[in-house]
């Protein structure tokens, strides 16, 4: 493993400590002297072949690109192909995944400011699911001081997100809304039996659709990656200010001296993925 991927890799686990992710969660370190690390929520062919036409030390893939338990890796398979490309490039691959979304400022949190919109100085914030010491959790709850009508919050969604859309499921009764269940990605599981007025996250299945509208619930959705693309810019700001700390902390949990050395030597394009995207068009 090289400098810049050994140092990034310290940096992350400040940002997102990986004893935070999920038991089923596959986060992952996989496999230059590369200077360059790319930021993407999934490891596309589209992000492949972006990746791969400058010289590349780390690509961190918020989603694992794996994430059943596999023998053998195939060029047959456009995702085990993905790796192994990168592999003979010499380029790493880390998975933060559900750490990045449990730690506080991390994904969820950057959901929840959405929600509160001008309500922030004023709303409260508590762990949505089971607590992971001082770290965070899996989900968030907003309390809002005030309560707002549902279109108002569609609107606080749709701006943070920057969408012109997202699915409303809207219960029998309306009512005003003062607390916003949140979770990244896909939060059916967690939001089971959670008290809240609405529930957000990117997708649901049918019947939990269902089920919470029948409860008296309002739900939107806004599309599984749309819940965390929009974060990518605040990791780069991080994972950048993070590796300056540690190069200026020379205490054991810092930079080695070589990597200190190899860091401040060389400033590190970090990029955001221009083509990763939502992979379903509305049309």
């Amino acid at each position: 493993m090289s400098i810049v991927v050994k140092s990034v890799c310290k940096a992350l686990e400040r940002i997102a400590p990986l004893r935070l992710a999920e038991p089923w969660d596959k986060v992952c370190t996989t496999m230059s002297d590369a200077k360059r690390v790319v930021l993407t929520i999934d490891l596309t062919t589209a992000v492949l072949e972006e990746t791969l036409k400058v010289p590349t030390a780390l690509v961190i893939t918020y989603h694992p690109p794996l994430f059943k338990p596999i023998t053998s890796l195939t060029l047959a398979d456009p995702l085990q192909a993905s790796l192994l490309k990168l592999s003979a490039a010499g380029t790493s691959v880390f998975c933060p995944h559900s750490s990045l979304d449990a730690t506080w400022g991390g994904i969820n949190d950057w959901l929840a400011d959405g929600v509160m919109g001008p309500q922030k100085a004023t709303a409260k914030i508590d762990i949505l699911g089971e607590p992971k010491g001082e770290a965070g959790g899996a989900g968030r709850i907003v309390t809002l001081d005030e309560p707002i009508p549902i279109e108002e919050l569609v609107q606080r969604v749709k701006k943070h997100l920057s969408l012109s859309q997202v699915d409303v499921g809207r219960p029998l009764i309306q009512k005003p809304i003062k607390t916003i269940a949140v979770c990244a990605g896909s939060g059916g599981s967690l939001f089971s039996g959670v008290d809240a007025d609405v529930y957000f996250t990117g997708e649901m299945q049918h019947h939990d659709v269902l089920g919470a509208v029948a409860r008296g619930r309002y739900v939107i959705l806004c599309g599984h990656t749309n819940t965390e693309r929009g974060y990518l810019p605040i990791l780069a700001k991080k994972l950048s200010d993070t590796l300056s700390e540690l190069a200026r902390d020379e205490s054991s949990n810092g930079l080695s001296r070589e990597e200190r050395i190899e860091i401040e030597k060389n400033q590190l394009d970090i990029h955001i993925s221009e083509v990763d995207k939502h992979p379903l068009d509305r049309m």
